[in-house]
């Protein structure tokens, strides 16, 4: 959608924020509209955070103003959320449509021929706030919450953030902040957000490190690089495209200045006698462009994991292990024998037994049947979700240093100093005490404390939480390149797919199903296996003459559309590309200002047609199928 034809809700405007000598914001402006869903992405400790609490009106800015549409509805979820600890689950879930009841109470309290009483249910019914407990009640069975009378006190640090967002959610506000909403949540959690952030009236911004919630959600990403917001319309693949296109430009124009200055330097070197006034002009062109600084280049973190001792021939095996904790069967006869080079992703909902199998695999926690078999040159390094092995008032470099100058990578060793380099810590920032850290920076300090121990068998438990895209990239490719066996607990669905080789899935009841291949393989598998599932219930119920008789073949002209159905997808995709390419035009406001509305409209309506050709051609070859 153009921002161009929405109404804008609100303006931050040369917003100012310093933390000492690091400057997050540099005069930073930003315009949120009416039906945006922006994905706010940058670096870890480039001020996103920052900014989200300077709309939500929590924190000032140091200098600048942000304006907001009158009687705009503000929701945050920050990554600091609190809950009021005096009351339960669903106590704190309500407490966000606070507003919402506070009308209905007026509402109920009005005289009956109050003339209030028409224009405030009319604003009810617009919110259905007469349904605020059924709504409820869906959302925390959506999101996976504990039990609505259970005290926050006694929960964990996932089963707070999930009540919070809950609590975000029901208060349906004009604008919606999410910051990290994704943390803790299983997939299907984040599923149901996606589906209901893409059904949603209101606008929306947030932060999150899931590539494919930013694909599937934003309409517009937003990158906050250094102190400055750079927008692109379109989701994380094409920001990813038009930042490519971008960096090749300013490359471009960083090359043609140089070579600008190396031709002007060799005429500067000659020293020509008569300086004429030509000549004393290009003198003065030559040092104004030398003035200029140079583009500034976004550093990678060049993670490194240290080379791993060769495994054995014999890994770790479990034999018929089985798990029960508090009555309740996590782990039911699972074998399984991890061989060298395998990357391996454990998923599953919070709480099925994910965490319980690698303190197993390790162990720590001894199985209730079953045998562990692990070989001799298997060498464990844990990297705990939990993050709690830092002292905040350690230095960065007494954080990892351990009181050695050098970290040993197998047969060599790299200075301490150097390999903190490699995971982005500047040099004043190696003397920073860990306290002072972001969450990010506090992230990437854990990994480089925990990876430069070595180890053949590396164990991560939601390794990506908290950091930031740029890095997680550089992980991805690391565990790629990594010698010996990983093992990854995660929900991101991005990661799972570049990373592992076999998935590895908790479905509840003890059972363990495994996939060779990746998540979207395993996702695959998953739906044909309960599609059979399904079919074997209507067997059993009504057994399978039944069934079988109700199988039809496809008609002569269902099986000439099935035919022909692919090239005409090809043809409603290339509709679409055509449309898009328009939008991408670098003149696409001078030349189509005025019809934005008109093209969005066949952009839309291109998309549901390629949408359903896409359905239909699943109904066609289900029918195929079923028939064979």
């Amino acid at each position: 959608m153009s921002n161009d034809v929405t109404t804008a809700i609100l303006t931050a405007l040369n917003l100012n924020v310093a933390f000492g000598e690091q400057v997050i914001l540099d005069s930073a402006s930003l315009s949120i509209h009416e039906g945006d869903r922006i994905g706010l992405v940058g670096r870890n400790g480039a001020g996103k955070s920052t900014f989200l609490k300077i709309i939500s009106d929590l924190m000032p800015p140091d200098s600048g103003d942000v304006a907001r549409m009158n009687g705009l509805v503000v929701g945050f979820l920050s990554q600091e959320f609190t809950l009021d600890e005096n009351k339960n689950v669903y106590e704190n879930i309500k407490d966000g449509a606070k507003k919402l009841l506070d009308m209905v109470t007026e509402y109920e309290n009005l005289p009956y021929d109050s003339p209030q009483r028409d224009m405030l249910e009319k604003k009810i019914e617009e919110a259905d706030a007469w349904n605020i407990d059924k709504k409820i009640t869906i959302l925390m069975k959506a999101l996976s919450t504990p039990d609505k009378e259970r005290s926050i006190i006694n929960l964990s640090g996932g089963e707070k953030r999930r009540t919070a967002l809950c609590r975000a959610l029901i208060s349906q506000p004009d604008l919606l902040i999410l910051d990290e909403p994704t943390n803790h949540l299983d997939t299907d959690s984040i599923e149901w957000i996606e589906n209901y952030l893409s059904n949603y009236e209101g606008t929306c911004i947030f932060v999150t490190h899931d590539r494919y919630f930013l694909d599937r959600i934003a309409t517009r990403i937003v990158e906050l690089s250094q102190g400055k917001f750079i927008s692109h319309q379109g989701n994380y693949t094409d920001f990813l495209v038009n930042k490519s296109e971008r960096e090749a430009i300013k490359e471009a124009e960083e090359n043609k200045r140089q070579n600008f200055l190396r031709r002007e330097l060799e005429w500067v070197r000659r020293g020509p006698k008569a300086r004429t006034t030509k000549a004393k002009s290009r003198l003065d062109n030559f040092y104004e462009v030398e003035s200029i600084e140079n583009a500034e280049v976004e550093l990678d973190v060049d993670l490194v994991i240290p080379p791993a001792e060769r495994l054995g021939n014999k890994v770790l095996e479990l034999k018929n292990i089985s798990v029960e904790l508090g009555g309740k069967l996590l782990i039911e006869n699972l074998f399984y024998n991890f061989q060298s080079g395998r990357k391996i992703g454990i998923v599953g909902k919070n709480g099925i037994g994910k965490t319980t199998l690698l303190r197993v695999m390790m162990g720590d926690l001894a199985p209730t049947n079953g045998q562990i078999d692990i070989g001799e040159n298997t060498q464990f390094n844990y990297v705990d979700q939990s993050r709690l092995i830092l002292d905040d008032e350690d230095t960065v470099f007494r954080a990892v240093s351990d009181g050695n100058d050098y970290v040993v990578f197998g047969k060599h060793q790299m200075s301490t100093w150097t390999y903190l380099r490699r995971f982005l810590f500047t040099d004043d920032r190696i003397n920073t005490l860990v306290g002072r850290l972001s969450g990010g920076e506090r992230s990437r300090l854990t990994l480089a404390k925990i990876l430069k121990s070595g180890g053949n068998f590396i164990m991560l438990d939601e390794p990506t939480n908290d950091l930031d895209l740029a890095t997680l990239r550089v992980l991805e490719e690391a565990i790629i390149g990594f010698g010996g066996c990983v093992v990854v607990v995660s929900h991101d669905r991005y990661f799972l797919n570049r990373v592992c080789n076999t998935i590895m899935a908790f479905e509840g009841d003890g059972k363990v199903y495994l996939s060779e291949g990746n998540y979207d393989y395993f996702i695959e598998k998953r739906k044909v296996r309960r599609k059979d599932d399904k079919l074997e219930e209507v067997k059993e119920k009504k057994g399978d003459t039944r069934v079988k008789e109700k199988k039809k073949k496809l008609t002569w002209n269902e099986q000439k559309e099935l035919e022909s159905i692919e090239e005409v997808i090809m043809e409603a995709e290339g509709e679409v590309d055509r449309i898009e390419a328009i939008f991408a035009a670098p003149d696409f406001y001078d030349k189509y200002a005025e019809q934005t509305k008109e093209i969005t409209a066949q952009l839309e309506t291109a998309k549901a047609k390629v949408k359903a050709l896409y359905t239909r051609w699943e109904e066609l070859e289900a029918k195929r199928d079923s028939a064979v």
